[in-house]
């Protein structure tokens, strides 16, 4: 089993920059990549970023991150970090860090990860 715990949430003003962290544990081989989701009140869970654990500086953002969040790995490949800047009030919402043992190479469709978080809360007025 993988766990992964988050953090790093909080409130923010329109503008800001927050960095949530995830802490991953359990065999390497089921957290070959690894994802950031977010679910706004009353919408689906939504693809952020993924990354790569094992094959390389390989990671991918929806479009809505690409300029301005950063997906990162640290601690060994053991976390995973979200910087997000020039955050805006839709960006508001639960994020959770995802673990896949499979290839999701360029998509983030929920369905290919099978490890989740219980999310943290980032919200920007």
């Amino acid at each position: 089993d993988v766990q992964l715990v988050e953090s790093g949430g909080g409130s923010v003003q329109a503008g800001g920059t927050l960095r949530l962290s995830c802490a991953a544990s359990g065999y390497s081989t089921n957290r070959k990549y690894l994802a950031w989701f977010r679910q706004g009140a009353g919408k689906a869970r939504q693809g952020v970023a993924a990354i790569s654990t094992h094959y390389g500086p390989e990671s991918w953002y929806r479009d809505f991150a690409e300029d301005r969040f950063t997906i990162s790995l640290g601690n060994g490949r053991s976390a995973v970090y979200l910087e997000m800047t020039s955050l805006k009030p839709e960006d508001t919402g639960v994020y959770f860090c995802a673990a896949s043992s499979r290839h999701p190479i360029g998509t983030l469709n929920p369905s290919w990860y099978d490890s989740w978080g219980q999310g943290t809360q980032v919200t920007v007025s």
